[in-house]
């Protein structure tokens, strides 16, 4: 049987920047828990009954979709209750429930910083698998240095999502990851970065890192609100070219 490993991550801050609407925010978050390793392909593998062709590399290829719903079959595996429900594609976060999930876009980035303030925790050629390295793939889970939480590959290696939705008034349903792959320059691979994709989209250098910890709230936890993002969906006037159209 696979070990999920996690580090423990005490109670903190961390500012997030919204650079369209020029907007700055300081979220205060409790306790949890974090995968010291991507998602691998032998821990998918086992979960999932599927086959690892690289055991040790991180698994991609893995929808936002299909991240939750391993986080689910995770909490299963180790009887946990689950932290989502599904209604079709629209899924829930039950913020009170002690299963593994995804970590909220400021858990993720308070994690990766691990008390750094600059772009990197450590020098980026020996913490992150990057393009410099010139390699073709992602690599071994654990190759280069952990930052100061004792996390491996939270910058470089394969992007990682997270639950949060990327920018509901531009992107509609796309969600958040971070922390770059293995194929991207330098300047995207810091921990400040945001990218995203569709629930159903899949990418060779995206993965997944799972959470844990249940909060005494509903709707609403560690930097995520369902209020927010409603309002933040909210636009006025003409779509500007290159937004994704609302459904």
């Amino acid at each position: 049987m696979v070990d999920i490993e996690l580090a423990r991550i005490p109670a903190g801050g961390i500012e997030l920047r919204d650079a369209r609407r020029k907007v700055r925010r300081t979220v205060e978050l409790e306790p949890f828990e974090i995968g010291v390793f991507a998602v691998t392909q032998e821990l998918l593998g086992e979960i999932l009954g599927i086959t690892a062709s690289h055991p040790r590399r991180p698994a991609v290829d893995v929808s936002w979709l299909r991240a939750v719903h391993f986080c689910n079959a995770a909490s299963e595996w180790e009887g946990l209750d689950h932290a989502y429900s599904f209604d079709g594609e629209d899924v829930t976060w039950h913020v009170d429930s002690d299963g593994y999930r995804l970590p909220t876009e400021a858990e993720w980035e308070f994690a990766c910083r691990a008390g750094s303030t600059g772009p990197h925790y450590g020098p980026l050629a020996e913490v992150a698998w990057t393009a410099g390295d010139g390699v073709s793939a992602p690599q071994d889970v654990g190759g280069k240095l952990p930052n100061l939480n004792g996390q491996f590959d939270t910058l470089g290696n394969v992007w990682e999502w997270c639950w949060d939705f990327l920018d509901p008034a531009r992107y509609d349903d796309y969600r958040v990851f971070r922390g770059g792959g293995f194929a991207d320059d330098a300047w995207s691979v810091r921990a400040s970065v945001r990218r995203g994709g569709g629930p159903r989209m899949h990418h060779d250098d995206v993965g997944v890192r799972i959470a844990r910890g249940g909060f005494d709230a509903r709707d609403a936890a560690q930097g995520w609100s369902a209020k927010a993002d409603r309002e933040r969906a909210l636009f006025d006037g003409p779509t500007p070219p290159g937004w994704t159209p609302q459904r």
